[in-house]
């Protein structure tokens, strides 16, 4: 099998398994209970947050884990909200190309009386720094714009922006979950007050993520109990934690040597592609992420793709995991410019540092077996 669909999610690391499986045997205890077993796990939890937490460059007390990226990007609009709200601010500006949890979580907090702007993006699929700072306004609560996109692989300039937001005194969230692991995350130097992170898309394990949460900045309570230090209840699920603390570390200490390894198998699969008739790349050439392929094939449905694919035993999709199934085509394709027609043939090709040259070999002849039998 070839697995290209890692923006989906990612292969587990041995390192994250073995992380894991040692806590399951050995360090079983709440970490919130007085005994020794219970100690011994809040241990290897503090050590899980003080790592997670030196890699972004804060402080422990400033990470709070949660089940994923789709809660961390509710808990720090919720709380951005609400904290705004208090004090009358009641503005949230995005983007059109949100991952659904933002958008959804957006429309919800405009039924309960917040403004929301939504910025168009370029046919790159890039937001102008200039459009998010001419719609701030004196009543602005937050600011949520993702580092990178998880559809075409657009990197943002939230450098920039959060520079900007720290200028004009307004809360800055970023979801960094397709970032975390290829991407430098310092949430002091880029200026980030708030920012998502999600354990399996950099070889950790599923339901385990993190929310960075600037000291100062209130959070509100999602989950109702005393873990997390009052702030998002559950017992927490200690042998997931370590894993994703694992396979971070991993990921950033092998960070130069695979993203540009990862860069130059990106390349030769789109300048393999582009070759192929009626084939449309999505996001930018160059200024993307190191393992994301996007194209748009003219003639033909990106689900038809992902089948034959799949029938050749590759691994593939359309575009999010989060919307696959549904029959509209990608709001991402229509925010860039993309016809209707054209947007249903998107495909996502999305390697990793486990990714070959063979691979992307095998990959392209069957691509271009599909496309010239179809």
């Amino acid at each position: 099998m070839i697995y290209f669909d890692n923006a989906a999610t990612t292969r587990p690391s041995e390192h994250a398994i073995s992380a894991m499986l040692s806590v399951l045997r050995d360090d079983y205890g709440n970490p919130s209970s007085q005994h020794s077993a219970g100690q011994s796990a809040a241990g290897l939890l503090f050590a899980a947050r003080r790592k997670v937490a030196s890699i972004l460059g804060a402080a422990a007390n400033e990470i709070f884990f949660t089940s994923g990226g789709c809660e961390g990007n509710t808990m720090a609009l919720i709380s951005a909200a609400e904290y705004g709200g208090s004090q009358g601010k009641r503005h949230i500006i995005s983007q059109q190309t949100e991952h659904h949890s933002v958008l959804e979580c957006l429309k919800s907090l405009e039924r309960r009386g917040f403004e929301v702007t939504l910025l168009p993006v370029d046919s790159e699929g890039r937001v102008s720094v200039g459009d998010v700072s001419a719609a701030i306004r004196s009543d602005t609560a937050l600011v949520s714009i993702m580092t990178a996109n998880n559809e075409i692989g657009t990197i943002q300039p939230v450098s920039a922006i959060g520079q900007l937001c720290r200028e004009k005194g307004v809360l800055f969230h970023t979801d960094a979950v397709q970032a975390a692991g290829v991407l430098p995350l310092d949430v002091k130097k880029l200026c980030r007050d708030m920012l998502t992170l999600s354990a399996h898309k950099f070889h950790g394990p599923k339901g385990a993520g993190a929310l960075y949460v600037r000291t100062g900045v209130p959070v509100t309570q999602l989950i109702f109990g005393t873990q997390e230090r009052g702030r998002r209840g559950g017992t927490e699920n200690l042998p997931a934690i370590m894993g994703m603390s694992a396979s971070l570390a991993d990921a950033v200490s092998i960070m130069p040597i695979a993203t540009e390894r990862t860069a130059a198998l990106r390349d030769a699969l789109i300048e393999g592609i582009a070759a192929l008739p009626d084939t449309y790349l999505n996001g930018p050439r160059y200024d993307r992420l190191c393992g994301n392929v996007s194209f748009c094939f003219g003639n033909i449905t990106g689900e038809r793709l992902v089948y034959e694919l799949s029938r050749r035993d590759i691994c593939a999709s359309s575009g999010s995991a989060c919307s696959s199934g549904m029959s509209e085509p990608s709001r991402v394709m229509l925010a860039i410019g993309r016809s209707t027609e054209l947007a249903k043939g998107a495909l996502r090709l999305s390697l990793s540092a486990l990714s070959t040259a063979d691979e992307v070999e095998a990959v392209l002849s069957a691509i271009r077996d599909i496309i010239y039998s179809l």
